[in-house]
């Protein structure tokens, strides 16, 4: 990113500030507790650029302050800079044009997402029967179940609140363990787009790869990294992050 920065004339000693966001700064107010964000148990922080912002979901969330240059100087090896990196990605992609919808949808919105994102997804894979859902996001969950049923349906998060639950027949498996058995079953693979955060992205792409199994990513924090390597992402709802608009 530093080399596409150059081509379009970005200063690397432009001002960045990440902060956390509070539930309702996040998705609003009308968003029940069955979301995580309203739990607190995971957080989205939100990277300014100039007049451009980009989000990023995380149990590491951490206020920061610096330059585009100090950003891409960060430590990806630290899940804390990870989240910063992808955030000030989101918010450059936006400001470049390289990536839409990298803002968390608000309001109404999370929920009316599942029955949305299984729509568009229909359209893409007419005759997939078969989905694993790695991260449990529950309007997606409860869409997919309407259209596939209760066997067609599997899903695996990495909360340990979450594990072991049983949610209208389907039990939440855990996404720390091994998960090939759940991969070789389903044809086709729904992931969060947190995986790129939470460090499990390369090793999920993998297992598609090796399966030959087609996996999409939900959600606007894979925002850039979607768009930059082509990678196929659904986010009905998720809010453009340039110019500045809520």
């Amino acid at each position: 990113m530093k080399q596409v920065c150059r081509e379009e004339g970005v200063d690397l000693s432009t001002p960045v500030t990440v902060r956390r966001l509070s539930p309702d700064e996040a998705i609003g107010e009308e968003v029940g507790d069955e979301f995580v964000i309203r739990r607190g148990k995971e957080v989205v922080i939100e990277a300014r650029l100039g007049s451009a912002r980009g989000q990023a979901f995380t149990d590491h969330p951490s206020d920061w302050t610096g330059t585009l240059d100090e950003v891409f100087a960060l430590s990806v090896d630290e899940v804390k800079h990870r989240a910063i990196v992808v955030a000030v990605l989101n918010a450059l992609a936006a400001k470049l044009g390289l990536a839409s919808h990298v803002v968390h949808c608000r309001e109404e919105d999370p929920t009316r997402c599942g029955s949305e994102l299984v729509a568009q997804l229909k359209r893409s894979f007419p005759k997939t029967r078969k989905v694993l859902l790695v991260g449990l996001q529950p309007a997606i969950l409860a869409a997919l179940m309407d259209e596939l049923g209760t066997q067609g349906v599997r899903v695996v998060d990495l909360d340990p609140e979450n594990i072991d639950r049983v949610i209208r027949g389907v039990p939440v498996g855990n996404g720390s363990a091994d998960i090939s058995e759940d991969v070789d079953w389903c044809e086709l693979m729904l992931v969060t787009g947190s995986s790129i955060v939470n460090g499990t992205l390369d090793e999920l792409l993998a297992m598609s790869h090796d399966t030959s199994k087609p996996v999409v990513f939900f959600g606007n924090t894979i925002a850039a990294v979607a768009a930059v390597a082509d990678l196929e992402r659904i986010c009905p709802f998720a809010r453009e992050g340039h110019p500045l608009v809520h």
